[in-house]
């Protein structure tokens, strides 16, 4: 039983099916569990809000450690600063998670993905592909705790962050799950307006491929019209800086990558994982 906040609810769900979300044949089942609740606590992040609990559904045959599933879930949810308060199992021929979050609105304010203005500077808050990065150093021989495998198998919502845009006035708000290129489109199709992009910096052992279309890494990407006090506001709150990465335009035919045609990739819904 949670208490109702005085503010807006925020509802999202997310699914992790085992072959698709995640390589069950070089990661550990428990992964999925971590990685599906994350999913959906980003998304609270990337509105803005602040994460109150977790339930997960787990669907798996009877050889599968669901407890160890359950463990992950609620690491995460931990991790989030919320709490895994409950779900269901049930047996199935394929291992699947889904994580729904229950969120609240913080400063008053949801911050959508359609709300990106021309003049608008366009912020990411991390380093990206290192997920995209881990998941192939790991089909290469790279260990289970080394750092970039660690990126994918361990991501994190960025919660601090996403509230502290949303106070700070973003205009616009996503999280990067299907590769920042792909997430951008979203935004400026959302919003009706154009992308102009300087660059994407990737993370440490990354490639700009990765960092374009891997997806999976949830740093926020958000618009904001003042980017001093986006700088200001970030040392402020002891954040580390936000990187910004170029503007949205008024043209809505524009999306564009250091004045070249922005590369049309990132995952798609119904692809399988490679």
């Amino acid at each position: 039983m949670l208490d109702r906040p005085a503010g807006r609810l925020l509802l999202c769900t997310d699914a992790g099916v085992g072959g698709v979300h995640l390589d069950l044949e070089r990661f550990p089942v428990e992964d999925l569990g971590y990685r599906t609740t994350v999913a959906t606590l980003s998304d609270v992040a990337a509105m803005g809000g602040r994460p109150l609990a977790v339930v997960i559904a787990i669907c798996a045959p009877g050889s599968v450690d669901v407890v160890g599933i359950t463990a992950s879930a609620r690491d995460a949810a931990v991790a989030s600063g919320c709490l895994l308060v409950g779900g269901d199992l049930s047996e199935s021929p394929v291992v699947a998670v889904t994580a729904s979050a229950v969120g609240e609105e913080c400063e008053g304010r949801v911050v959508a993905r359609s709300g990106a203005r021309p003049g608008d500077s366009l912020f990411v808050t991390g380093a990206l592909g290192g997920s995209a990065a881990g998941l192939r150093l790991r089909r290469e021989g790279a260990g289970l705790n080394d750092a970039l495998v660690l990126a994918h198998r361990r991501p994190s919502a960025r919660i601090a962050e996403g509230r502290l845009a949303a106070r700070l006035g973003a205009t616009s708000m996503i999280d990067v799950s299907d590769g920042i290129a792909r997430d951008l489109r979203r935004v400026a199709d959302a919003s009706g307006v154009g992308i102009e992009i300087d660059h994407v910096p990737p993370a440490t052992g990354a490639s700009e491929a990765e960092a374009l279309g891997g997806g999976e890494d949830y740093e926020l990407v958000f618009s904001h019209p003042d980017p001093g006090a986006v700088t200001t506001g970030f040392a402020d709150a002891g954040l580390r800086a936000p990187i910004m990465i170029g503007r949205v335009v008024e043209d809505p035919s524009v999306r564009r990558l250091r004045g070249a045609p922005l590369p049309d990739v990132g995952w798609r819904h119904g692809q399988d994982a490679e």
